[in-house]
């Protein structure tokens, strides 16, 4: 008898993969947002008053990201909770210890 690899684990492990992914790229786009704001503080009058249009635009987008992350935690948080029900219920399916 063959037993295979539990697709509901790989699953979970997809789900945190790509959950993790998420976060990676949610965090880093808010870092970078971050950077362009300090340059944005340290730039002339003249300067800042074109680029306050533009702020209005990268505090959404901060808002999205922020969402991103959040999404991501929780993506991941689920792929743990898959991954572990499914590793539980392979022990209670088969008797390993017989």
């Amino acid at each position: 008898m063959e037993i295979s690899g539990s697709t509901a684990f790989y699953a979970g492990l997809s789900t945190i993969q790509t959950g993790q992914n998420r976060v990676d790229q949610a965090a880093s786009q808010i870092a970078n947002s971050t950077i362009e704001r300090s340059v944005t503080s340290q730039s002339s009058e003249a300067q800042v008053d074109r680029l306050r249009s533009v702020d209005r635009s990268q505090q959404s987008d901060l808002a999205s990201n922020v969402v991103e992350l959040s999404q991501g935690k929780f993506q991941v948080e689920l792929g743990v909770r898959v991954a572990k029900a499914s590793d539980e219920m392979l022990g209670t399916l088969i008797d390993t210890f017989a």
